[in-house]
């Protein structure tokens, strides 16, 4: 489901980007996009957004409402469209999306390393500079230690995924042998 709203959300992410790039408010759209975030990631707002029988308009309108006037017209044009298209369960991801993209814009990948072992800091640095090479960007790396990778590193940088764990390769022939 995660990857589901992933793909529902990045137009309208990478539209608002493009949007605030041109207009220059790319600070004052993810100050929105932030807000908009916390309202409908409230367990209550969430739980409204997800049912059925609330009206869509009155949904808009309370997330609005809860916003309050420091909401441009655009931000607010933003929560109406997706309020029509039922996808305010999107704003959280759309958020995120959207400080990715300014992130990667600003020449840095923000990239997630599992490694079967505790990687050293010697190691981290050698890991960071092959990736940002292979990126052509900076790399700000968080690591964190797997044991059911059995052995090696599985990397996350946006859609790029690069597993060169012992588990993925074990899948990998398991899948070519059709077990």
């Amino acid at each position: 489901m995660a990857g589901e709203i992933t793909t529902i959300a990045r137009p309208y992410a990478e539209a608002v980007f493009a949007r605030a790039r041109e207009r220059e408010e790319v600070d004052t759209w993810g100050a929105a996009l932030a807000t908009l975030s916390v309202i409908a990631g409230d367990p209550h707002m969430a739980e409204q957004i997800a049912n059925p029988n609330v009206s869509r308009e009155r949904l808009c309108e309370a997330i609005l409402e809860i916003a309050g006037e420091g909401l441009s017209s655009e931000a607010r044009n933003l929560v109406s469209l997706l309020a029509a298209n039922n996808r305010l369960s999107t704003l959280s991801e759309i958020s995120r999306l959207f400080n990715e993209l300014e992130t990667r814009h600003q020449g840095v990948r923000q990239v997630q390393v599992l490694s079967a072992f505790d990687l050293d800091e010697g190691a981290q640095k050698e890991l960071a500079a092959v990736l940002a090479k292979r990126l052509r960007a900076q790399v700000e790396m968080t690591v964190q230690a797997d044991p059911s990778l059995i052995g090696g590193v599985v990397v996350r940088a946006g859609d790029l995924v690069i597993d060169g764990s012992v588990r993925g390769k074990l899948h990998k022939l398991a899948n070519e042998l059709q077990f």
